[in-house]
């Protein structure tokens, strides 16, 4: 796991020293994030230079940095959590090492299908995993993500492995959706349909259209308006190939992938903690993780970035993500029984 600081000379000192007792100090945050990207500085900045809030930041993998508050127990410095996808904050919260809280703010701001059904975690951005496909090879895209399974899609679909977070709070939302026999029968159809066995990234996804090893893939939103906004190698030049389908917009809609954060269950600096999950839910915020990230704001009425908005507006899926959650272990025994690799 790798360390990066906050902000500041002030927040790499605190950070070198990040001890239990450290933590407790006055004017002081510990977070925890696995979110990579380097356009969150700014939430970072401005939200110190608003409150005067010292951010120390500890950055890794989701699951290490879960396991690692775990071990720390009681005597850990963590005030909040800050991870992508459902089924991670949902694991956390299984862990036990988030906590419920009362936030006013957080309640009128943040809608209630994105929310933690006991308040131990909050949504602050989404990004939706759509149906991309080649323009010139497919004359009829895929319209849902049921229609995946048709057997006329055979060897040309692309998809990530069932380890991944994104499909498996997907295939999840199908198993809250259909139930739990059809969700299977969806899942082998699609195997049956690979142009490949599972391999890399959403990005990846994407650039076997642009390779021609792929027909039809599944991606997150944001990669692709990446390249829209900035030069993304082997996908930017060609994007003028690759169109893209929201799907069921004549039913359930089109699933959203959650970025979120709690605080943590043993956090010395609670109050603080709140704050800055607050922060996250105000314009201001909500506006970076679009503008910065390519996301979509969890807001309702936030304004959409240029390369977010180009994609077009959309029926989103509602369905409660705290209901999700817990068909993850579900998903991920789909994918076993199937051998969806």
């Amino acid at each position: 796991m790798t360390l990066k600081t906050g902000l500041g000379a002030s927040a790499l000192v605190a950070l070198a020293g990040l001890t239990p007792t450290a933590g407790i100090a006055q004017g002081e945050v510990n977070i925890y994030s696995s979110r990579h990207y380097d356009t969150d500085e700014r939430l970072y900045s401005d939200f110190e230079d608003a409150t005067g809030i010292t951010i120390n930041r500890i950055e890794g993998n989701a699951d290490e940095l879960i396991a690692r508050m775990q071990a720390e127990g009681r005597n850990s410095p963590a005030d909040i959590l800050l991870t992508v996808d459902t089924s991670r904050l949902e694991r956390a919260k299984d862990a036990g090492v988030l906590q419920p809280i009362e936030s006013a703010v957080l309640e009128a701001r943040v809608p209630g299908y994105l929310q933690d059904a006991e308040n131990e975690w909050f949504g602050f951005s989404q990004r939706s995993r759509i149906i991309f496909y080649d323009k010139q090879d497919v004359t009829e895209p895929p319209a849902t993500y049921q229609d995946l399974a048709d057997p006329k899609y055979k060897g040309q679909v692309c998809i990530r492995s069932g380890t991944n977070a994104y499909m498996q709070t997907l295939l999840a939302a199908l198993v809250e959706h259909m139930g739990e026999e059809a969700a299977r029968d969806w899942a082998a159809g699609v195997v049956a349909n690979f142009a490949r066995d599972p391999q890399g990234g959403d990005t990846d996804q994407l650039r076997g259209i642009v390779s021609g090893e792929c027909d039809v893939v599944l991606s997150n939103t944001y990669y692709f308006a990446r390249a829209i906004r900035t030069e993304v190698d082997g996908l930017s030049d060609s994007r003028d190939m690759i169109g893209w389908v929201f799907p069921n917009q004549d039913g359930t809609g089109a699933h959203m992938n959650l970025s979120g954060g709690g605080v943590a269950a043993h956090a010395p600096n609670k109050e603080n903690a709140i704050k800055f999950l607050e922060y996250l839910a105000s314009d201001q915020a909500q506006k970076y993780f679009s503008a910065g990230n390519d996301e979509y704001p969890a807001v309702p009425g936030v304004g959409l970035s240029p390369s977010v908005a180009e994609l077009g507006f959309f029926k989103p899926d509602d369905v409660n993500l705290s209901a999700v959650a817990k068909q993850i272990p579900t998903a991920q025994k789909i994918f076993n029984e199937v051998g969806w690799k």
